[in-house]
This record gives structure tokens, sequence and C-alpha cells, in this order.
């Protein structure tokens, strides 16, 4: 199968009680050799903070000159409350590549976990643990991470009460205990809180 372009998706904010599930999508042209790092590129979750935003840095420099594009979706609480996690997910991934404005002729995709591409996008494959074991995929993963906890930063100044800044809506022990003193927020996920 002739194609032109691989892309690379993953998700962050999965399993928080609160705020988006934030999809991102790198694009790159198949002969691309340009990802230079000084450092090993692993699922965002594994690497640094300072490391992380090293990446998105040096990312959007790419993007910049032209080299390769990206893009990112947050879909919000109410939706995911409404929906469920994973149509949310699936529409996130087709807002992610309608903004990549990219043939699906012209791709190859791969997704991390259980994330699917619509059907038109014939050559995709999933793969498990997908941003551990491929570049483009960690990549996309550290795209969306940055992205969404800067979101939840940005939430925090908001909702100070909650921490958001610190666990990033995920269910630690400060953000239950803090959902106990305050109940919960307009961006809590209702239906992930018992």
């Amino acid at each position: 199968m002739k194609w032109t372009h691989s892309i690379g998706i993953d998700e962050a904010g999965r399993g928080p009680l609160a705020g988006p599930i934030t999809l991102a999508a790198l694009c790159c042209p198949k002969e691309f050799k340009g990802f230079k790092f000084n450092f090993p590129i692993k699922d965002s979750k594994q690497m640094t903070l300072d490391r992380r935003n090293i990446v998105c840095k040096i990312l959007k420099n790419l993007k910049n000159k032209g080299e390769i594009n990206f893009s990112v979706t947050h879909i919000k609480h109410t939706s995911i409350d409404k929906h469920g996690i994973t149509k949310c997910a699936r529409n996130g991934i087709k807002r992610c590549l309608k903004k990549l404005e990219i043939k699906p002729s012209d791709t190859r995709i791969l997704l991390d976990g259980t994330l699917y591409a619509p059907e038109e996008f014939n050559n995709q494959k999933t793969i498990i643990r997908g941003d551990e074991k491929v570049k483009i995929i960690a990549l996309a993963s550290i795209i969306a991470k940055v992205s969404r906890d800067k979101r939840m930063v940005n939430l925090s100044k908001k909702f100070p009460q909650y921490g958001f800044e610190i666990h990033k809506g995920y269910g630690t022990k400060m953000h239950k205990k803090s959902i106990k003193k305050h109940g919960i927020s307009m961006i809590h996920r209702r239906t992930f809180i018992k």
C-alpha cells in the first residue's frame, strides 16, 4: 500500500476524575528522519516534565518550519459523562485527523492501546503499549500529556481548592480528600466519581 505520511496517535487523561481527555496526532512525511533528541524517547508518563517540555519545544519548531505537523483536541468532561470515554476518544481522533487535512489514502496510522481511527483510514494499526514501542506514538503521547497538563494547571486557577496543578485531575488521595471537603466542581466527571 502506498502512503506518503505516517501518523502517530495517543491520548492523555483517560483515567482522571476531572478535566478533559486529550488526543494528539503527529504527522510526518515517510522520508522524515529529523527527530534528534539527546535522551531516549519513551511513553510520556515515564519522562520528566523538563524532558517532555524540551520534546514539545523541538516538535513545535519542526512544525513551524513545515517539516512535520501535529494537532491536539480536548474533549470536555461533559461529553465524557454523556457519551463515555471510548466514544469521546474516537471523536477526538476524528477531530485531530480533520485538523491535519490529509487524505486517508496518503497515510499510515499507528495508534496506542485500544484506539482506532475512522474506517476510511484503512492503513491503520493499533499497537498495545505502542507509546513504549513506537517513537511516533510516544511523541504523540508527549504532545497530548503536555497539552492536557497545561489545561489542568490553567483550570487550577479557577478551582484552587482541588490542587489540579499537582495531580492534574487524577484520583490521588489529596484529590479525593478535597472532593470530600468541597464537593465536586463544574469540571469533575460525574460518571467517574462513586
